[in-house]
């Protein structure tokens, strides 16, 4: 419990609640699950938490470079999968998969969680997304029923609730941090967002709680904790230099203001920090469902450190064949697959109640277009990871036929603990992909 001074007070041996904070001025931190929690958090819930996470890549991965050209557990991963090798038994690649009668190019990136037929056409109406349809059920169980995050877009949203309303992306990554960790008056939240700008941690208004914490839990919590709280800083500073805190002015510093990274060019570390983000609200059980839309159509010419890239990001996917354009397009492709398996090694590297938070995160990493050049959308680039089931390598149904993507989620929602038996278009389970028992 805390006492009067907001310090961290447990007599031994007692459980601290799932829902701890450690509060200061502006300041409430939520604390991943420690095992000092575990006889609290099995009275507030007798399931484990599931989580889910949604992300659209609208303009796709190049599929002769994605797709692995062999089936079952022992494919031969392609060019993009050796990226994500060292975590080939946490994922399932799918090739042949589509949305039934989602087409229209690239309007059709509204419809990737929600599988809602013919985008394009002038009588469209969205339905339900499979983040929201998850937010209704399990919702109120997190401070946050979902988050629906977005890297560049134009407004354009994953996330659609019942009646087809669009719900507004989240596009700062430093916003959502502070929705997550400032809180008070608008006087001292002010306060903490100019602390942080110059340079300070939202853990030095709760560090006197923090060494008091420390020494009420077993060894395995304290580096529990200690990870925490790097990821925590590691992120504060990932946002300082890539996105840039909000409320200026700025402290008077001797160092040159460096380089205002809002330029929509700045997209990979736009993508990393949101990465980052997303796991943290998931090792704080802050939220259970998020969305994020990468919209690479909205951005320009891609900036990454070392690689040559002249010329803007949509015109590159409409190569027609260049192997000019092919060669930048390989480079920005890679570094995806490269953000992508930070995220898994971030997860991997969480541990909650004897399993690793990628073991309880379903991600779900695709796009609405099967080839970006020719404006198709069959044949989607999809990846499934961790979240457990019984990943089966590459499960290759008939690319001319497709098999119905809604059917993952279907699976994914029984995964949840949701019971339903369809989403959208589906028609059953996923085939190929079973749950693991626990």
């Amino acid at each position: 419990m805390l006492n009067t001074s907001g310090q961290v007070r447990r007599p031994f041996g007692s459980a601290l609640s799932r829902r701890t904070l450690l509060r200061g001025v502006g300041v409430g931190l939520a604390l991943p699950l420690l095992d000092a929690m575990a006889p609290a958090a099995r009275a507030q819930t007798a399931i484990v938490p599931r989580r889910m996470f949604g992300i659209c890549n609208n303009l796709g991965l190049l599929p002769g470079e994605f797709f692995p050209a062999d089936a079952g557990p022992d494919y031969s991963p392609s060019p993009y999968l050796k990226i994500l090798e060292p975590y080939r038994k946490d994922f399932t690649v799918l090739s042949g998969v589509s949305h039934p009668n989602v087409d229209g190019g690239h309007p059709s990136d509204i419809s990737f969680l929600t599988a809602a037929p013919h985008p394009a056409s002038s009588s469209f109406r969205n339905t339900i997304s499979l983040d929201q349809f998850i937010a209704e059920r399990v919702g109120i169980q997190t401070r946050f029923p979902s988050l629906t995050l977005a890297v560049n877009t134009a407004g354009r949203s994953l996330s659609w609730t019942g009646s087809g309303v669009a719900i507004p992306p989240e596009q700062s990554a430093a916003g959502v941090f502070r929705q997550m960790f400032i809180q008070g008056t608008a006087k001292e939240v002010e306060a903490k967002i100019a602390e942080l700008d110059s340079g300070r941690s939202i853990l030095d208004a709760v560090s006197d709680q923090v060494r008091d914490l420390e020494s009420n839990v077993n060894a395995s919590d304290r580096a529990r904790l200690d990870q925490y709280f790097t990821s925590v800083r590691d992120l504060e500073n990932r946002l300082r230099e890539s996105a840039g805190w909000e409320l200026k002015p700025k402290p008077v510093v001797k160092e040159p203001e460096p380089q205002d990274p809002t330029s929509p060019a700045q997209y990979m570390a736009k993508v990393a920090a949101m990465y980052s983000l997303v796991r943290l609200a998931f090792e704080t059980d802050s939220t259970r469902s998020v969305t994020l839309m990468l919209d690479s159509v909205s951005t320009p010419v891609v900036e990454i450190a070392g690689a040559t890239i002249s010329d803007g990001y949509h015109n590159l996917s409409h190569h027609g064949k260049s192997e000019a354009k092919l060669a930048q397009l390989r480079i920005i492709d890679s570094w995806h697959m490269r953000l992508l398996a930070d995220l898994f090694k971030g997860l991997k590297g969480v541990q909650e109640g004897g399993e690793t938070l990628m073991d309880r995160t379903m991600v779900l990493y695709g796009s609405n277009l099967g080839d970006a050049n020719a404006h198709s959308t069959t044949n989607m680039p999809t990846l499934f990871a961790g979240g457990g089931f019984k990943h089966a390598g590459h499960l290759a149904f008939d690319r001319n036929q497709n098999y119905p993507l809604p059917n993952l989620f279907v699976s994914m929602l029984q995964r949840m603990g949701i019971e339903t038996g369809r989403f959208a278009s589906s028609t059953g389970t996923m085939s190929g992909l079973e749950m693991t028992k626990a």
